[in-house]
């Protein structure tokens, strides 16, 4: 499917999180952070995330969902689905980033990008969704675009570490 005359170009910050239609293209950049994105293929609506952490170490008294932290962006993509009237097992699935970023550390500490990765696989699993590509681990950085109009979700990967 070909890219509409005009569309949305989002760009997503660490614990961004965003649910658009057919005219609308998201990208990110990721490292140990992880980025999920939904499509459902009749309506041509989607969204992704771009989450830090998997969940809040602290409490807090704020019922506002952060979406830094996987299980909240889970609830965030729930509410869009709830509005579509639309179920999770309709949605394609995908998950990116978990990269290593310092890969001289200890490797028996279990890492920041490890829990990502396993956080986001357990929620979309509990939740209904199938996750039907992913792109995960190794070190360095990826950049992601996601277009709606089409599910296709574009990745490049650099494992070039810069060093001091």
């Amino acid at each position: 499917m070909t890219a509409p005359n005009f569309y949305i170009d989002i760009f997503l910050q660490p614990g961004e999180f965003y649910f658009g239609d057919r005219d609308t293209r998201i990208r990110t950049i990721l490292g140990s952070c992880v980025a999920i994105t939904i499509w459902h293929p009749q309506k041509l609506i989607g969204g992704m995330c771009h989450y830090m952490l998997p969940e809040r170490t602290r409490r807090t008294t704020s019922l506002e969902l952060d979406g830094r932290f996987a299980a909240d962006v889970i609830q965030l993509f729930l509410q869009e689905i709830k509005k579509s009237f639309t179920k999770p097992s309709e949605y394609h699935a995908k998950i990116f980033g978990g990269g290593n970023q310092f890969p001289d550390q200890d490797k028996r500490v279990f890492s920041v990008p490890d829990r990502n990765v396993l956080a986001g696989k357990e929620l979309l699993a509990k939740h209904g969704f199938q996750i039907m590509n992913e792109h995960m681990g190794g070190n360095g950085r990826r950049n992601i675009m996601f277009d709606c109009w089409s599910g296709d979700v574009w990745v490049k990967h650099v494992e070039k570490m810069i060093t001091p």
